[in-house]
């Protein structure tokens, strides 16, 4: 089964069970509410166990999470630094548009009908997610996710096609 990256354990908060969470989904409510289900992985990317959520809320820039049946400190003290993943079998369906980072990472970029990379990663910095991609004898070329630059996207034919406006890529 495939599984994929919600977040990172990154500390622990109080003495009652809680953990810091850093987030890297878009849907942090749906992922961390009360009952859902995720998978801990250790720090080599090893599954552990499957986790309930017990309880959820935010802190600042964390989510702050309880697991059911672990309610002390000392129950989730060697968790830190584990991800938290999704199962495939529990990701929604998205609109039309919408699509999840393990979709877009790795498919093809296009401007002109000519190849110019593959994206290797999504930041996430403010306002538009931002997708870095990998060109071969170039530094990565930064591309913000805005419909000016990112014109299609067809996963079926592993294939993004853009536009590189003037300013994003400086080895023009």
């Amino acid at each position: 089964m495939n599984y994929y990256n919600v977040g990172k354990i990154v500390n622990t908060q109080g003495l009652q069970g809680e953990m810091r969470i850093l987030s890297v989904t878009d849907f942090a409510e749906e992922r961390f509410k009360k009952g859902a289900k995720l998978a801990l992985f250790d720090t080599k990317d090893d599954f552990v166990m499957e986790v309930e959520i017990a309880s959820h809320r935010q802190h600042k820039n964390f989510d702050i999470i309880k697991f059911k049946g672990m309610y002390h400190i000392n129950d989730i003290e060697e968790f830190k630094g584990y991800s938290l993943k999704v199962a495939q079998d529990n990701l929604s369906d998205l609109a039309d548009g919408e699509f999840y980072y393990h979709e877009i990472i790795g498919l093809n970029v296009y401007e002109n009908n000519e190849k110019i990379g593959v994206v290797r990663e999504i930041l996430q910095p403010g306002a538009n997610d931002v997708w870095v991609i990998k060109r071969s004898g170039k530094r990565d070329l930064l591309l913000p996710y805005i419909p000016s630059v990112i014109l299609n996207v067809d996963i079926e034919a592993n294939r993004i096609d853009v536009e590189v406006l003037e300013g994003l890529d400086d080895e023009n």
